[in-house]
């Protein structure tokens, strides 16, 4: 019996605003590797976010393993971006004293 032998490509696809997406969901590739790096196995992964398939996952981790310093400075961005999004929003709409505000009303 002859293996046939063929290079898959991970089930990911990227949005209109560069966003990293598990093919035909809505999960970032950001949560599946979080949960990865906290020691979730790709079971458990699938068990966390019911959308996906474990074929699925275990082709992002292997992404992700094989790509480790492309995915990392990708999430470092995106953290980044987050961080001036919420310092915007913010600054827009302070935090502080929201509770009282929102009992008073």
């Amino acid at each position: 019996m002859d293996l046939t032998f063929t290079s898959e490509q991970a089930p990911l696809m990227k949005d209109e605003h560069g966003i990293v997406f598990v093919a035909n969901t809505r999960v970032p590739l950001d949560s599946i590797v979080y949960t990865f790096r906290e020691g979730l196995t790709a079971e458990e992964i699938v068990h966390e976010f019911s959308t996906l398939k474990l074929a699925d996952v275990y082709a992002v981790i292997t992404y992700y393993l094989q790509r480790r310093e492309e995915v990392d400075a990708y999430i470092s961005e995106r953290e980044r971006h987050r961080a001036e999004l919420r310092k915007e929003v913010e600054t827009r709409f302070n935090p502080e004293g929201l509770r009282a505000r929102l009992l008073a009303r």
